[in-house]
């Protein structure tokens, strides 16, 4: 306040409470929210069907042949002493006793059987080699045409660059943003409209880590790209590896969207929905109700003449 201000015995505005107020905005273009969904969709039956295409082998390794005893990882089955089947994961040289979910699991008659992944997560069905690899290429060409839409779409309205980008106040704010992760801290108001960095590195990795190797390991391990992608294939150590570095970023994904939704759970799991369903989101904003500026109150000596009035 100016010193007129105060000669003239104007008084500060005085708080009198604070209230908070919800404001609905449009957050998420149409075009983002279809692609969003198409992706939810896609990945869940690569996954699935992925898993079936698995059980028809369920072994990894390294290199370009799949020689018995060289495995990385092996979902097998054996006979316990009394005959019973066991499920058992191998991962190196440790094993680990899995029956019932990896290994050996119960099939529609309630029976153990020797399977790699259980018949509930695998597509079309507990044992369809042909139909699961129809299902699994068809739909990894809608990932791959969506996500080239969504990339020219970020790019040509640039949501890439001005939402997904991290800016120097990002890298700066990280050590923060961790912590308050950790805290399951979450932002409020017009700063939760905004990705923070840890959620724009993520987005970042997803799409053009996690999504471009998908692809091109999926695409190495073709016998019929071996000619094309040969290059490639020799630089990650054989098409046993590439089928392997598919598996592992498959459960990348898987990973993400596992946080991804627990994310969504603790910080308004409806909100988030209504966003991604119809583009509105609703943010809190905080009003402080004031008192005009008013007159100082005269001391009992002035006269009456010089009191203010009502």
């Amino acid at each position: 306040m100016s010193a007129e201000g105060l000669d003239a015995g104007v008084s500060p505005p005085i708080p009198l409470a604070v209230s908070e107020s919800r404001k609905v905005i449009y957050r998420h273009s149409l075009p983002i929210r279809i692609m969003h969904w198409i992706n939810v969709v896609a990945l869940t039956l690569m996954l699935f069907s992925g898993l079936q295409i698995f059980n028809a082998h369920p072994s990894l390794y390294w290199g370009n042949r799949s020689d018995e005893g060289t495995e990385i990882l092996a979902l097998d089955a054996r006979h316990d002493a009394a005959g019973n089947l066991v499920g058992v994961t191998r991962i190196g040289r440790h094993e680990f006793v899995t029956t019932g979910v990896l290994g050996v699991s119960s099939g529609k008659d309630g029976n153990p059987q020797v399977r790699g992944f259980p018949s509930w997560l695998t597509v079309p069905g507990p044992q369809w080699l042909a139909m699961g690899r129809r299902w699994h290429f068809f739909f990894a060409w809608v990932f791959v045409l969506n996500g080239l839409c969504y990339v020219g779409y970020a790019m040509a309205t640039r949501h890439l660059q001005r939402d997904l980008w991290p800016t120097g106040a990002d890298w700066r704010g990280i050590g923060r943003s961790i912590v308050d992760h950790l805290r399951f801290k979450h932002p409020h108001g017009e700063e939760a409209l905004r990705y923070n960095i840890l959620q724009r590195l993520a987005y970042l990795i997803v799409i053009f880590v996690f999504g471009v190797g998908i692809v091109l390991m999926g695409l190495a391990m073709s016998p019929r790209m071996d000619a094309v992608l040969s290059p490639m294939v020799e630089a990650v150590g054989g098409r046993q590896s590439a089928r392997t570095i598919h598996f592992i970023i498959a459960w990348g994904f898987v990973v993400f969207v596992l946080i991804h939704l627990f994310e969504v759970l603790i910080s308004g799991v409806f909100n988030q929905l209504r966003g991604m369903i119809t583009g509105y989101f609703a943010i809190s904003t905080t009003h402080v109700e004031t008192s005009a500026p008013s007159q100082d109150t005269p001391s009992e000596s002035a006269p009456p003449e010089e009191r203010p009035h009502d």
